[in-house]
């Protein structure tokens, strides 16, 4: 066991176990290397970890959701190549992860940090090191939306989506607990969709609607104005810091977000040093259904993440929502879900 997995939280390490029964050796080497390690020091929560407005149960790094989703690749298709394009999905994340995609101006389909994954890869001595020892090409796992089973279009259910449903249910807001976990994921399979693609699906229909129950309990969540304008906040801290030199490019993507906190808080220009603290010490948000002038104030349409999973049903694999009302009706309300159009804290930036 190396250093990493010694020092996780027991929640995930329990987690872990349920989505593989042992975690491959050749995973640990890639694992350990500087490229992947720098994406532990990153978290999932997309900055919610930072400020008072959630209350995230514990640190989720993007190491783990990379691990986890390698996991469920390795889990259902035991192919080395499909766990390695997995563990490598998310190596060019910069801190704050999709809130750079916010500074970017991609709200909707928050990709625009995926650019660099293969110059990440390529730029990786420890990790070309591994992959000519186990003759794979960069091709084969620099881009894991070519596996089905890794990646696939919204709402069907894939690794990546899977396994950050299933982590945000146990930090972001806790709708199940590990052992909840285990018996919906020991109810999932291979199947065939209608375009004759293999995706994961659910045995049974009841236990796919205890997956919707919880999963319909985070979407609004992920589109709701609190995480939206931390999103933006975020993004228009770095974007402010960078146009005055006081941060790079390049520090997103060699820094932990511990030290671009650091360097926030402790800048030279006062009024973003100020702002970023009351942002770290706000403990909810207002919302308006018009601007609202000397406050920050906020107006996004972010990316809407959700799953309408297959269910195997009389012989053949339907959609959930197809076959269920109570799915049907949680899968809708969200889709009709709606957000007052603008979001602001208390202060000018």
């Amino acid at each position: 066991m190396n250093e990493y997995f010694e020092n996780l939280n027991e929640t995930i390490k329990e987690y872990f176990k349920v989505l593989s029964d042992e975690i491959p050796d050749f995973l640990y080497d890639y694992i350990n290397t500087p490229a992947m390690q720098r994406i532990g020091k990153i978290g999932c929560g997309c900055g919610t970890d930072y400020t008072k407005i959630f209350n995230n149960k514990f640190f989720y790094s993007n190491l783990d959701h990379s691990i986890g989703v390698a996991l469920i690749i390795c889990n259902f298709t035991k192919d080395k190549k499909q766990t390695i394009a997995g563990l490598f999905h998310d190596i060019s994340t910069p801190v704050f992860k999709h809130c750079i995609d916010f500074m970017n101006g991609d709200h909707e389909t928050q990709e625009s940090t995926e650019e660099l994954t293969t110059y990440m890869i390529k730029n990786s001595k420890e990790i070309m090191e591994l992959l000519e020892r186990d003759n794979i090409k960069v091709n084969e796992v620099d881009d894991y939306h070519i596996y089905p089973i890794a990646d696939n279009d919204t709402p069907k259910l894939s690794a990546d989506r899977l396994e950050y449903t299933l982590a945000n249910g146990l930090y972001f807001k806790v709708v199940w607990d590990v052992e909840k976990i285990k018996e919906i994921y020991s109810n999932i399979e291979i199947q065939i969709n209608e375009d004759g693609i293999r995706e994961l699906g659910f045995k049974e229909k009841n236990i796919a609607e205890e997956f919707i129950d919880g999963a319909s309990q985070l979407w609004p969540l992920w589109v709701s104005n609190e995480d939206k304008l931390a999103m933006q906040f975020l993004a228009d801290t770095v974007k402010k810091m960078s146009e005055r030199n006081l941060l790079t490019k390049k520090d997103l993507y060699t820094l932990s977000e511990k030290e671009v906190i650091d360097k926030i808080e402790n800048c030279t220009n006062e009024k973003i040093s100020k702002c970023f603290k009351l942002f770290r010490n706000s403990t909810k948000i207002a919302e308006s259904d018009s601007p609202v002038f000397d406050k920050y104030c906020v107006s996004i349409t972010a990316k809407r993440r959700y799953i309408v999973p297959l269910v195997e049903y009389a012989n053949s694999y339907k959609r959930v929502n197809d076959i269920s009302d109570f799915a049907k009706e949680k899968i809708d309300n969200y889709l009709k879900f709606k957000t007052k159009k603008y979001a602001y804290l208390d202060f000018d930036f």
